[in-house]
């Protein structure tokens, strides 16, 4: 195809750009005193582990790069950990379970992720796969689930063993503070029950209102739509909650609890919970800069309502629209009581589209707390300011109660000072200003603390000033998924949209930001992560960029894999999202590793099915006494082994007590890992220079590496992570520019030595993924794409 589309492709293109569902989210107002931990809890007996015998160093940040204590480039290559810390272990409630639901301050997240006795297990297999990072979650619920300023403690400590287990396996540790559609009790996780009370709202009231979509109290938790939570942004409660929670002082003045608005009240809490965490860790004396590195400030913050221009419109940005679609204006009316006929929405296979309207009738149920709630449970005191039994919006005059008639549809619009709220105002001023004082919330106790940044998914990221780069040791940590395939569940190898190509205005008509063809797609995912690394250069600096969350979605085309083992469709996802990443040359955290996952009910959390672990995949995991466990991470090189070339590589390794047919297959068959052809793959792990290029070509089963060099020192070489289950030891064939190399079993890396300079590295193995990534002519395209049009 040349030149200019024709007229059938133009409308397909427009038909594919309409299906994209992209989520722009703003960012948001926050200005707040500064804070102090006004909470001081005893640590309470600690048994301490035994200290392995040698330890991760403190990674160091040169420019764009980590560096090790010999000045080697560290590639972070981590995993989520993990989806099931969204909900607590006691009592279990999972997203599809009604019992027990509303008692959010009489819960423990002990046990998540996983039970201390289970770690090993759990650390152990990452490890063999090849990770060496970890975004560990936790959510402020976890933490002051019982009541403002009463922290869980035995959770606290429980966290505190768990990232000692961590330890002794290598891994960097970075902390997340985890939320989605601000908490469990408006349908998704993060924040404790108390803050919606707080915020005067009553949360058994939001099914009936649907001021927000709720799996636990849904009709039939096995139907609830798919994806449709994330709708819960557009919906009353997370509207409230973002809004209040980052520009209170600006849009809810009246709001007054316990003398401050309840924005400083919410984040004072909020900061003050992970500070808490952080004083816990930094006591337990073993942790800190060995293992823990970092800290994230909020995953995935939302605008609320802020920057609104018009609260009876649809947003333009507002690109997901499933189930019932209210404007913020009948989202209002119906969290107070009044019937709205509202739009429904469906997601299709060509994206969303209209399918009607229904009656919202809550008759007459209010989301807001009555005017005789009693208001003493949580000991604040709320000012007589503020009325409980009345929408926050109608005391703040932008509608009347009375006649029902929306009197400032622009109230969000602008700023105090009547400068118009976008994208850039919301980056630069507000977000900024509550993402620097949480950095220096973490820096009181974890002073030499990587401070992640991650700014509203696809949002550009903020211009820092002098005095926020001279915090130091920030780094870019944005997100990206494949929108389509997230929201469709399904791969599609024919066609997809450079989304954020077209959110940048980079093309003349949407149309033109249609890739067709596998090849074209992947290059596409490829330099779109890119692009996003470039735009935190420029406004954030010269700083490491690492995409905190990226995956894809195992249920896909209605389970099919799990009926039929076959997983060819999210290897294929799967392989183009890793060649991406290897690409663009960024650090990264995949999403995610859940050791709940089974195929009934995925994450556990709303019907999501992202684990790359999935306990239904595979028969027990055997006893295996003749496969070598994987012995705690060595930093330091200590002995180094005989050298071992491609000649001699057979013989040398055949001595060893690991069987070459043990090795070579029992990851992928014995430990439920799902297409695991794509996620366990070889990387550079520890290089000494800097690496210009790395890819892992899956259908051929090659690793490439070139190296802007320095000379290694024999204690210190490049080392390179090249996993049996791809290269089994009898078939690992390795070309080098320079030098030699060696292989270690047990921790499954290549180290090289090699002098100064440009130097490549070449590894061929088995080929295990028996199909090619060659695109079909455009006839056959076109063909396919036409039968799903139709």
């Amino acid at each position: 195809m040349t030149g200019v589309l024709d007229l059938p492709s133009l409308c397909l293109c427009l038909l594919i750009v309409h299906a994209v569902s992209v989520q722009v989210i703003d960012f948001i107002t926050n200005r707040y005193p500064h804070i102090l931990n006004r909470y001081q809890f005893p640590l309470g007996p600690q048994k301490l582990a035994e200290p392995p015998a040698a330890m991760p160093a403190s990674l160091a940040v040169e420019g764009t790069r980590f560096t090790d204590k010999h000045g080697r480039e560290i590639l972070l290559r981590g995993i989520n950990l993990a989806a099931d810390t969204k909900f607590p272990a006691t009592p279990e409630i999972p997203s599809h379970v009604s019992d027990n639901f509303f008692d959010g301050d009489n819960v423990s997240f002990v046990g998540r992720p996983f039970p201390l006795d289970d770690a090993d297990t759990h650390f152990r297999r990452l490890r063999n796969w090849g990770y060496n990072t970890l975004r560990y979650l936790y959510t402020w619920e976890a933490l002051e689930a019982r009541g403002p300023g009463i922290y869980d403690e035995e959770y606290i400590n429980f966290t505190v063993e768990v990232l000692r287990k961590a330890k002794q396996y290598g891994f960097y540790v970075f902390l997340d503070p985890h939320q989605d559609v601000w908490s469990r009790f408006s349908g998704g996780s993060g924040a404790p029950m108390w803050t919606l009370y707080a915020a005067g709202f009553n949360p058994r009231s939001f099914n009936v209102t649907e001021a927000a979509l709720v799996h636990n109290t849904y009709r039939n938790p096995a139907e609830f739509p798919k994806m449709i939570w994330a709708t819960n942004y557009t919906r009353m409660v997370c509207q409230v909650m973002f809004t209040l929670f980052f520009a209170g002082r600006d849009f809810a003045p009246k709001a007054i609890i316990n003398g401050q608005n309840i924005q400083d009240y919410l984040q004072s809490h909020y900061i003050n919970a992970t500070v808490h965490l952080a004083r816990r860790i930094k006591e337990a004396g073993d942790l800190e800069d060995i293992t823990v590195i970092g800290w994230e400030s909020f995953n995935e913050p939302n605008h609320g309502l802020i920057g609104y221009q018009d609260l009876t419109k649809i947003p333009v940005d507002q690109q997901l629209q499933k189930g019932t679609s209210p404007t913020a204006w009948q989202a209002i009316l119906t969290a107070s009581g009044r019937a709205c006929e509202i739009e429904t929405w469906e997601l299709g296979s060509m994206g969303s589209y209209r399918t009607g309207k229904i009656l919202v009738d809550p008759k007459g149920t209010s989301a807001w707390l009555g005017s005789d709630y009693p208001d003493t449970e949580y000991g604040w005191k709320r000012d007589p300011g503020w009325k409980l039994g009345e929408c926050i919006w109608a005391q703040h005059g932008v509608w009347d109660l009375a006649t029902d008639e929306l009197l400032r549809p622009d109230y969000f619009s602008k700023t105090p000072t009547g400068q118009v709220i976008d994208a850039g105002v919301f980056c630069n001023t507000y977000f900024m200003d509550h993402w620097k004082r949480w950095a220096h919330g973490v820096r009181s106790m974890h002073q030499s603390s990587l401070l992640l940044l991650q700014p509203p998914v696809w949002v550009i990221p903020p211009v820092l000033d002098e005095d926020t780069k001279g915090l130091g040791r920030i780094v870019y940590a944005p997100h990206y998924y494949d929108g389509l395939t997230l929201m469709s569940k399904k791969w599609n190898r024919f066609f997809n949209v450079d989304v954020l190509g077209v959110l940048r205005g980079r093309y003349l008509s949407p149309a033109f930001a249609v890739k067709l063809g596998e090849t074209a797609i992947r290059n596409s995912m490829k330099e779109q992560l890119t692009a996003m690394k470039q735009e935190g250069l420029d406004n954030i600096g010269s700083t490491p960029c690492l995409f905190s969350e990226i995956g894809i979605p195992y249920d896909m085309d209605d389970k099919y894999a799990y009926k039929t083992g076959d997983y060819t469709s999210q290897t294929r996802a799967s392989d183009a999202n890793h060649f991406a990443l290897e690409g663009s040359l960024v650090s990264y955290t995949w999403w995610n590793y859940c050791a709940l996952n089974n195929h009934e009910w995925g994450d556990q959390w709303n019907g999501e099915d992202l684990s790359i672990y999935g306990r239904d995949d595979t028969a027990p995991e055997r006893d295996d006494t003749g496969r070598p466990t994987l012995e705690p991470y060595h930093d330091s090189p200590g002995d180094t082994p005989n050298t071992i070339d491609s000649s001699s590589i057979k013989g040398t390794l055949s001595n060893t007590p690991m069987s070459i047919e043990r090795s070579s297959t029992s990851i992928g068959t014995s430990t439920g890992t799902r297409a695991a052809d794509a996620f366990i793959r070889p990387a550079p792990v520890k290089i000494s220079g800097v690496t210009t290029a790395y890819s892992f070509n899956l259908a051929q089963s090659v690793f490439s590496l070139t190296v802007n060099a320095n000379a290694t020192a024999e204690l210190s070489p490049s080392e390179v992570f090249i996993p049996l289950y791809h290269f089994p030891r009898d078939k690992l064939d390795v070309e080098i520019s320079d030098g030699r190399w060696a292989y270690e079993d047990e921790t499954q890396i290549l180290k090289w030595w090699h002098s100064g300079g440009t130097q490549t590295l070449k590894a061929t193995g088995v080929k295990r993924f028996l199909q090619t990534f060659e695109d079909d002519t455009y006839f056959d395209m076109v063909k396919n794409v036409g039968c799903e049009i139709m």
